[in-house]
């Protein structure tokens, strides 16, 4: 168990590498025939999931300050082994089935923890494209078999948006063209992410303005490249949100222009009231008195978490739109926000699709992180004013995105001790 002391914070951190972009990045480096090389790499759970699974599809990898991919080109080697452990990665299961698929012999793909029950039905979807394709009632693991043929396929994005990076990554280095039609898609900004990276390593996909239909020329070839990991913005907004709540806070490396869905942080913590200040690669956030806001998270979901912390500091009932989002990631967090800030005396309701939370003073609790690195990194930071000391218990998970996450509240100035006695 952790403990979280109020405190005031003070410094500059650099932000985490994002993890997303890191698993897209190594998507791309197995699938470039030639050696790319990864700057700003993160070393997160996720990350080293997605390291672990491109050298089992064949990828020869060289690991320092930089890292070094020799990728396989359109033909994946596959030389190790038929099962991929994404153990708790949502998007090294939904990015790496449609690549998988790419092959002509059966692959699995596992799944651990809390990945387990998460949503997999989708990819049954492959089956339009000639995959044989399996999930355990719509769950993990899956076993697909390919090859991956070109053709139009229909699939909602109501739930994630993975699959469909997924499918961008893998249609290219098919034979023939490819139509994707898309419904529901909520995570705009993650598809767009995408979609940049590709254009990275010398892939082009046709595509509206509402990415509701995506043309895929067939045949095409991956280009080494040389590409830096973005800081991470989801991990960025806890420490930012940490700097509004308790004193001040810059965090270096965050590119100001990034299509990152998570960069929507700035904007409502000017709403709340706090001072930012902006750099050509940072951001100062300092304490102000915290009013309450109002702002829809459909598109940033991640946000939620950092979010609920925020508005346990401000004046009034703070509203979240898009909580529905949130059932099917590492927790149900908008049952593990409510249990948990409510631990902390902070009042966290459900409302149709918003989530009010009415901000107040927190008082000294034990909570549990729900195996959820953003429930534990969102109680750390609202316990920087608590009443008492918060006991966060499973803290560890924070390794998942931002292994170093408590190291950095270090050295900001956060008291934090380890105690498995309970609170005295």
């Amino acid at each position: 168990m952790k403990f979280i002391t109020r405190s005031t914070i003070s410094g500059s951190v650099a932000a985490p590498a994002s993890k997303s972009m890191m698993g897209r990045a190594v998507a791309a480096a197995l699938l470039a025939d030639g050696i790319s090389v990864i700057r700003n790499p993160s070393s997160c759970d996720d990350a080293r999931t997605a390291l672990d699974i491109i050298g089992a599809l064949g990828a020869v990898m060289s690991e320092g300050e930089k890292l070094a991919i020799r990728g396989t080109g359109r033909h994946l080697l596959y030389p190790k082994k038929r099962v991929l452990d994404c153990r708790e990665s949502g998007l090294c299961m939904r990015m790496f089935t449609p690549i998988a698929a790419l092959l002509d012999r059966e692959v699995t793909l596992s799944a651990s923890g809390s990945l387990r029950p998460r949503p997999m039905g989708m990819m049954e979807e492959l089956e339009t494209l000639g995959v044989a394709c399996r999930t355990d009632h719509g769950c993990a693991p899956i076993i697909v078999k390919g090859p991956l043929k070109g053709g139009v396929i229909k699939i909602d994005a109501s739930v994630s948006s993975q699959f469909l990076t997924g499918l961008l990554m893998a249609l290219p280095l098919c034979e023939t063209d490819s139509h994707i039609m898309v419904t529901g898609l909520k995570s705009t900004p993650y598809v767009r992410m995408t979609l940049n990276l590709l254009k990275r390593f010398g892939v082009t996909i046709i595509h509206d303005e509402g990415l509701t239909g995506l043309v895929v020329k067939g045949r095409q070839a991956y280009r080494p490249a040389t590409y830096t990991v973005e800081g991470d913005w989801s991990g960025a907004s806890f420490l930012l949100v940490a700097g509004a709540l308790s004193g001040s806070v810059t965090v270096t490396g965050l590119d100001l222009d990034s299509s990152q869905a998570d960069r929507a942080i700035l904007e409502v913590l000017e709403m709340a009231g706090a001072s930012v200040k902006t750099g050509e690669s940072s951001v100062t956030v300092e304490n102000r008195s915290l009013k309450s806001f109002r702002f829809d998270a459909a598109d940033c979901p991640d946000l939620f978490p950092p979010l609920v912390a925020l508005a346990s500091g401000c004046v009034g009932k703070s509203e979240i739109k898009g909580f529905e989002r949130l059932a099917h990631k590492e927790s149900d967090r908008a049952e593990a926000l409510s249990s948990e800030f409510g631990k902390l005396g902070i009042s966290v309701r459900r409302n149709g699709s918003t989530m009010e939370v009415r901000g107040g003073a927190v008082r000294a609790a034990e909570v549990d992180a729900h195996n959820d690195h953003r429930i534990a990194m969102a109680c750390a930071v609202a316990a920087l004013r608590a009443e008492g000391d918060v006991g966060i218990t499973g803290e560890a998970c924070v390794a998942k995105s931002y292994p170093t996450f408590f190291l950095d509240l270090e050295t900001l100035g956060v008291r934090q001790s380890a105690n498995e006695g309970g609170l005295v």
